[in-house]
C-alpha cells in the first residue's frame, strides 16, 4: 500500500479539478478526499499525492501557482 501525503487544501471544487489534472499529465496519482459540507458548503478537498512523488508534486504546484 502506497503512504499519500497531503499536498494541498483546496475549498473550489472547480480548482481542485484543475490541480489534479495538472498533476495527472506529469504522472503523478492523485486521490481527492472531498470533505466539503453538501448543506452549508464549508470545508475543504484535499489533494493527496503519493509521498515517493511529494518533491515533484510539490515543484508543479508551485510553479503553476506562479505563473
Amino acid at each position: 500500500m502506497k503512504e499519500w501525503y497531503l499536498l494541498i487544501k483546496i475549498r473550489n471544487f472547480a480548482e481542485a479539478s484543475i490541480v489534479q489534472g495538472m498533476l495527472e499529465e506529469n504522472n503523478i496519482p492523485v486521490q481527492m478526499l472531498n470533505k466539503k459540507d453538501s448543506v452549508y458548503h464549508f470545508g475543504d478537498i484535499e489533494i493527496y499525492v503519493p509521498v515517493t512523488l511529494k518533491d515533484l508534486a510539490k515543484d508543479l504546484l508551485n510553479n503553476a501557482l506562479l505563473n
